[in-house]
């Protein structure tokens, strides 16, 4: 099929097929945004933990160590606007709030877990770099 017919029948474009078109490099294309929020440092670490379950605000800062709670809040309102976090807050003292991930969710969070686990696998040859550039300076 050619572009130019997906763009007619209103079928979506891949990220490749976006890019290769030029509009991922756009300044004003939306899909910037979302890429921003889901593969910065935190987004990342948000969806992976929440691909184990619901946590509480609290129990998410615990687990990703260093976030600060500006950032985490910040991140979980960025990807709870874009579809991939429910919130869910209960009317109790203190206040109750339950973040999982949605259906959408979960498929960019497996995503992101496919690209944390592939750095986890391949750190020791990713270190090997590091130290042949530092040898070099």
């Amino acid at each position: 099929m050619k572009m130019a017919e997906k763009k007619d029948t209103g079928a979506r474009l891949s990220i490749s097929e976006a890019m290769a078109r030029g509009e991922l490099f756009a300044e004003a294309c939306p899909s910037r945004e979302v890429l921003k929020h889901v593969t910065s440092r935190w987004g990342v670490l948000v969806l992976v933990a929440l691909m184990t379950g619901t946590h509480r605000f609290s129990e998410l800062r615990r687990k990703i160590g260093g976030v600060s709670e500006r950032m985490l809040a910040q991140t979980l309102q960025w990807l709870e606007q874009d579809g991939f976090v429910s919130r869910v807050s209960y009317p109790v003292v203190p206040p109750h709030v339950e973040y999982s991930l949605t259906p959408l969710g979960e498929e960019v969070g497996a995503r992101v877990r496919d690209l944390a686990d592939w750095i986890e696998l391949n750190l020791p040859r990713i270190a090997e770099t590091w130290e042949a550039r530092k040898e070099e300076a």
